[in-house]
């Protein structure tokens, strides 16, 4: 359910919308928010909602891995958008759940018209980096409907 109202957006954004993510926005267009479910380094898995205002997206990117590796999205509310590079984007909504494996680059983010939230799920593995690329064009991301 595409939501532009940021009340309306916190009645269902069961997991919370966090702090101002501040540490990457320089890979982000818009705003975004990231609110961690686990203290790093007491899991195996790093788990962090991450809100997305209307029109946020983060740039292209890998994660990058030896083995195992790779990111989970669990879309929790709003609608977004998920593409991998040379595939068509995948619309998402509160229930969609997304395997990425590693070594795939692809990018994230809300619709225009909607807030958006998913769960960040890094998947444990070997040697594992993010390696950050370009935006995601207006032009590209304009002709998303």
């Amino acid at each position: 359910m595409k939501i532009m109202d940021e009340t309306e957006f916190k009645k269902v954004n069961v997991f919370g919308k966090g702090e101002e993510n501040t540490g990457f926005a320089q890979y982000f267009i818009g705003n975004s928010y990231l609110n961690p479910m686990v203290k790093p380094g007491e899991t195996p898995l790093f788990l962090a909602n991450v809100t997305f205002e209307p029109g946020c997206r983060n740039n292209w990117h890998i994660h990058h891995a030896k083995s195992g590796g790779g990111q989970m999205l669990i879309c929790t509310a709003g609608e977004g958008w998920y593409q991998e590079e040379g595939n068509e984007a995948v619309s998402l909504q509160a229930g969609s759940f997304v395997t990425i494996p590693p070594n795939v680059k692809h990018w994230h983010g809300a619709k225009a018209d909607s807030w958006f939230s998913h769960i960040a799920v890094e998947v444990p593995g070997d040697e594992c980096t993010s390696e950050w690329f370009g935006q995601v064009s207006d032009d590209e991301y304009e002709k998303l409907a």
